[in-house]
C-alpha cells in the first residue's frame, strides 16, 4: 500500500485494502489475546496468597481470557475458502401443502431473527407466498463476515412435528422444508456468464412491496441455459436491481454447483470420504407431545424450542463445524 502509484488503480486498491482488513481481523485479536496473557503472567509472578482481593482479580482474567481463546479456536474452524463470505438461504416448502408453507414461514423468522442478533444485514431477495397461508419458497441474502461459514451448517431439510393449526381435529402432522446456503460469490472468483448462455425473464412482482412492485413487470427471472439452474428476484424496486441480484444468485448457484462436482470426484477417489447427502434430514423440531430440537448430525439436542425458533442456533451450529474438524 505504500508503494508509488498505489492508489492510482482505484480496482487493485479497493481489492488490497479488503485484504488487508481481513488479514488485520485475524491476526490483532491474537496479538491482543496474546498481550493479556504476557500480562497475567507477570502478575502471577509477584502474586502473594495473602492478597485474596489481586488473586480473585487475576482469576477473574483468566477465565474471561480463556472464553476469548475459545471463541478464537473456534474460528479455525472457519477456515474454509468462502466462509468469511456473506451468506445465500433459500427456504423451500417440501411436501405437505398448507403445513409446509407455515413451517417455511417460522425458518424464515428463525434465520431472520439468527442474522439480527448476530448484527448481520438480512435482506429478503425473492419470496414466493402460499395459496392458503404460509410461504412456498424464500430467498435471504445475510450479509456480514463469516455468515456463510457459519451457516452452512443449516444445510439440509428440516422437520417439524406439531399439532396442526390448520386441522380443526387437532391432529399431529409432520411438515418439511429444505434450506439451502451458498456464499454470495464475489467477483474475483471470474466466474463469467455468457449472455447466449441467459434467458431472461420479466414478470409482474406477487409479493407485497414497494409502491411500484405489483404495477411494473420489474421481477426478473434468470434461467442460465447450459445447467438449468434458475434465480428470480421480485422485491428490488426496479428491473435492474432485480436483475443484478439475481445475477448474484445465479453466480452463487453455478460455483456451488462446480464445487460439488469437485467434492463428488474427491469423494470417489478416497474411500475415506464421508458421503455426500446434500439433501438428507438434519435437524428435527418436535413441538409436541414433548418439546426438543435435535440435530441428527451431532445428536445435540435442547428443550428450549422457543428459543431456537427465536433465531438460538448457536450451539447447534457450533456442534456442526466442530464435528467437521475431527
Amino acid at each position: 500500500m505504500s508503494q508509488p502509484g498505489f492508489w492510482d488503480n482505484a480496482e487493485n486498491s479497493t481489492k488490497i485494502v479488503k485484504e488487508l482488513k481481513s488479514l488485520k481481523s485475524d491476526v490483532e485479536p491474537w496479538e491482543a489475546a496474546f498481550k493479556k496473557y504476557q500480562e497475567l503472567r507477570e502478575l502471577c509472578d509477584i502474586l502473594e496468597s495473602s492478597d485474596s482481593g489481586l488473586l480473585t482479580d487475576v482469576s477473574a482474567n483468566i477465565s474471561a481470557l480463556s472464553k476469548i481463546l475459545d471463541q478464537l479456536e473456534f474460528k479455525v474452524v472457519l477456515g474454509g475458502k468462502l466462509d468469511k463470505n456473506s451468506a445465500i438461504l433459500s427456504i423451500n416448502a417440501g411436501a405437505g401443502g398448507t403445513e409446509s408453507c407455515d413451517w417455511v414461514s417460522m425458518l424464515l423468522r428463525m434465520y431472520i431473527r439468527y442474522g439480527e442478533s448476530h448484527g448481520y444485514k438480512v435482506k429478503t431477495i425473492d419470496l414466493l407466498s402460499g395459496e392458503e397461508a404460509g410461504i412456498k419458497n424464500a430467498t435471504l441474502l445475510i450479509e456480514g463476515e463469516y455468515a456463510y461459514g457459519y451457516l452452512k451448517a443449516e444445510r439440509g431439510v428440516h422437520r417439524l412435528v406439531r399439532i396442526s393449526p390448520f386441522d380443526a381435529n387437532k391432529r399431529r402432522h409432520t411438515s418439511f422444508a429444505s434450506v439451502d446456503v451458498l456464499p454470495e460469490v464475489e467477483e474475483s472468483l471470474d466466474i463469467k456468464l455468457e449472455e447466449k448462455d441467459l434467458r431472461i425473464d420479466v414478470y409482474r412482482s406477487k409479493g407485497a412491496g414497494g409502491q411500484s412492485v405489483n404495477t411494473t413487470d420489474s421481477a426478473v427471472r434468470i434461467t442460465h441455459i447450459p445447467t438449468g439452474i434458475v434465480a428470480q428476484c421480485q422485491n428490488e424496486r426496479s428491473q435492474f436491481q432485480n436483475k443484478q441480484s439475481a445475477l448474484k444468485i445465479l453466480k452463487a448457484r453455478i460455483y456451488e454447483l462446480e464445487s460439488r462436482k469437485k467434492e463428488a470426484e474427491l469423494a470417489k477417489q478416497s474411500s475415506d470420504k464421508k458421503k455426500i447427502e446434500w439433501g438428507s434430514q438434519i435437524r428435527s423440531y418436535v413441538l409436541h407431545p414433548y418439546n426438543m430440537v435435535k440435530d441428527h448430525r451431532t445428536d445435540y439436542e435442547t428443550g428450549d424450542t422457543a428459543k431456537v425458533l427465536d433465531g438460538g442456533l448457536d450451539e447447534f451450529i457450533k456442534a456442526f463445524l466442530k464435528s467437521q474438524v475431527r
